[in-house]
């Protein structure tokens, strides 16, 4: 089978429409698509996906958001319509772009919910955005420490999805250059992990001959930054938690240790949250914790009635958007 095409180049057969509007915002560096519902008048709320999703992962949650939010959801450079950038896929670029983006298109203080990779890059905006931009960060079960490949605390890429973007980097290539789908899906019996090969095989059990679209939307560069820690090379997780300035709530979900192999299931380990927490306070903000072990990785989309009440809950706890813009970028007295 010949080389697949997918991403901005070969539109016609890795888009589709959908209900939101999307534009284009041009950092200098990349091209980033974003979403938008709801009204001017109501507080801002930056959504930012985690790998492998595009911005229309957070559909059904903005149906019930817009209500009480005006929503920007971004794909990240490498994901969605957003630019391919081989070589620069890092979290310092994928959260600078998010930098550029509230400057000069939200123009407002935010606050900011991201899952996974998301979440990380979430971390990253209450630890080093300009004063008065992030209000407050959602950081919806992310792999802090855990996607590094030498995590301060707790168990590394290795351990946890790093298996997997090794198969999606091998098999896939950066930009879809080698493109095997069918063969990553048979290698998958042979080099995943057991406790990783049946949750991988049953989520494409629909998609043996073609990948599901959020797949074709994603460039497996990513993938292979993940796996050689380059996406982190200049983001110590540690370092940049004793930064934070702003309030954060903590979404931690699934996290198990595999009875046979002893490896942890799930984004990172309950020790790994410990240490994000005693970091955070220590930095002298408020953290925000909670536990929810029945829920999947990404509760935006298995359970958008329940990621919105929560949201909705903290947000009330957070500084007024004047409190955050005073002395801050977008101070106007």
């Amino acid at each position: 089978m010949g080389r697949r095409g997918y991403g901005p180049e070969f539109p016609d057969v890795t888009y589709k429409p959908h209900r939101y509007k999307e534009s284009l915002f041009d950092t200098g560096d990349a091209k980033i698509n974003y979403a938008t519902c709801g009204a001017s008048d109501k507080p801002a709320l930056l959504l930012i996906p985690g790998q492998t999703e595009s911005w229309w992962g957070y559909e059904p949650a903005m149906d019930l958001l817009l209500e009480h939010f005006q929503c920007f959801a971004v794909d990240l450079r490498g994901q969605g319509r957003s630019s391919r950038t081989p070589g620069r896929y890092t979290f310092d670029n994928f959260s600078n772009d998010m930098v550029k983006l509230v400057a000069f298109v939200i123009k407002r203080p935010v606050i900011v919910s991201g899952l996974s990779s998301g979440g990380v890059v979430a971390a990253w905006l209450s630890a080093y955005a300009p004063a008065g931009m992030i209000r407050g960060a959602h950081y919806e079960d992310p792999p802090l420490f855990s996607s590094e490949v030498n995590p301060r605390y707790g168990p590394s890429i290795r351990e946890g999805a790093g298996p997997v973007f090794e198969l999606y980097s091998t098999y896939l290539g950066d930009q879809w250059r080698v493109g095997d789908w069918e063969g990553m899906l048979a290698a998958a019996a042979d080099e995943l992990p057991a406790q990783r090969q049946s949750v991988f095989l049953a989520g494409y059990e629909k998609f043996k001959t073609e990948p599901p679209r959020n797949m074709k939307e994603y460039d497996p560069e990513w993938a292979r930054a993940f796996v050689t820690g380059s996406v982190s090379a200049s983001c110590d997780h540690a370092r940049m938690l004793q930064n934070v300035k702003c309030p954060v709530l903590f979404t931690h979900h699934l996290s198990q240790i595999d009875v046979v192999t002893g490896q942890q299931a799930g984004a990172a380990t309950v020790r790994q949250v410990d240490r994000v927490e005693a970091i955070i306070k220590k930095a002298g903000q408020h953290f925000t914790r909670m536990t929810v072990p029945d829920m999947g990785h990404n509760m935006h989309l298995q359970a958008p009635a329940l990621y919105m009440k929560i949201l909705l809950d903290w947000v009330k706890t957070l500084p007024s958007e004047d409190e955050t813009r005073a002395g801050g970028i977008f101070d106007v007295t």
